[in-house]
C-alpha cells in the first residue's frame, strides 16, 4: 500500500465511525500532495461537518477539498432555493438596512437597494449549492444569512463567502451568541429551555425539550452556524416540557 492508498483508507475507515451509512452514502476519496478531496452526498449537516473534521485530521492532509453535499429535505429546483432564501432574508429585520440582491445566470436582480445601506447580500444557487457574496454590518449577520440559507429545504450547501465591514474578533462568546439567537429564531423551536456555551468553538447544547425531533433540530442548528467545529447535544427529551409555539400552531 502506497502512501496515497494509506492516507485514503485511514479516512475511510475514520468515515466509517461516524455512524452513517457509507453504503447508502458513499464519499470518494482522493488524495494529492497533502491535499484530501472529499466528495458525495451526506444524510445531513453534522455528518458533513464531522466528516471534515476526520478527514482534516490526518497527519498528513494539510488541506481538505470540501465537495460534501447534504441530502436535501425536499426537493426543490435553483429557482425555488434562490425565491425561498430571497425571500427571507427580505423578511428578516437584522437585514432591513442591507441590500439584497439575487444573482441568475448573468442576469444581478436587485430586490431591495437602501439609500444608505449598511451591507449587501447577493445570493446565487446552483446544483441546490447556495453562495452568499457581499458585505455585512458584523460577525452576527454573517452567521444569520448562513443558517437562513440552510435553512431552505432543498439547500445541499452553502458558501458562505459574506465579508465583514467591521474589524470584529472573532470568539465563543460571540459564537455561543450567535447559536442562542439562531435557537431562538427557528419556528420549530422552543428555546426557553436551552443552554448554549462554546470553549474553542466547540458548542455544547443543554436543558430539555420535548421530542427527540426537537433535539435534532437544536443539534443541526447549531451545526449550521459559522465557524462551529463541533456539538456536544446534551439536550434532554422530556416529555413533560411545556407546549411549544410550533405545536399550538400545528395543532390550530
Amino acid at each position: 500500500m502506497d502512501g496515497t492508498e494509506s492516507v485514503t483508507s485511514r479516512a475511510h475507515a475514520a468515515l466509517g465511525r461516524l455512524g452513517f451509512d457509507l453504503h447508502r452514502y458513499p464519499v470518494r476519496l482522493e488524495y494529492l500532495d497533502g491535499v484530501l478531496t472529499m466528495e458525495g452526498e451526506l444524510p445531513d449537516i453534522a455528518a458533513k461537518k464531522r466528516a471534515l473534521e476526520r478527514g482534516a485530521a490526518l497527519p498528513e492532509v494539510r488541506w481538505v477539498a470540501d465537495r460534501l453535499r447534504v441530502e436535501p429535505s425536499v426537493g426543490m429546483s435553483d429557482a425555488e432555493v434562490l425565491d425561498h432564501i430571497r425571500d427571507v432574508l427580505l423578511s428578516e429585520p437584522t437585514f432591513d438596512e442591507c441590500a439584497v440582491r439575487v444573482r441568475r445566470g448573468g442576469a444581478l436582480d436587485v430586490f431591495r437597494e437602501p439609500p444608505r445601506p449598511r451591507g449587501a447580500l447577493e445570493v446565487a444557487v446552483e446544483e441546490g449549492i447556495v453562495r452568499l457574496e457581499g458585505a455585512v454590518p458584523s460577525l452576527s449577520h454573517k452567521r444569520l444569512a448562513g443558517v437562513l440559507s440552510w435553512w431552505a429545504p432543498g439547500t445541499r450547501d452553502v458558501v458562505n463567502a459574506l465579508e465583514v465591514d467591521a474589524s470584529e474578533e472573532d470568539n465563543d462568546d460571540e459564537i455561543s451568541d450567535a447559536v442562542r439567537i439562531v435557537l431562538e429564531k427557528d419556528p420549530l423551536l422552543d428555546a426557553s429551555e436551552l443552554g448554549v456555551s462554546a470553549e474553542l468553538s466547540r458548542v455544547t447544547l443543554r436543558g430539555r425539550m420535548a421530542s427527540e425531533e426537537q433535539r435534532r433540530i437544536a443539534e443541526h442548528d447549531a451545526w449550521y452556524v459559522f465557524g462551529v467545529d463541533d456539538v456536544s447535544n446534551e439536550i434532554e427529551v422530556s416529555p413533560d416540557v411545556a407546549s411549544a409555539p410550533w405545536r399550538r400552531v400545528a395543532a390550530s
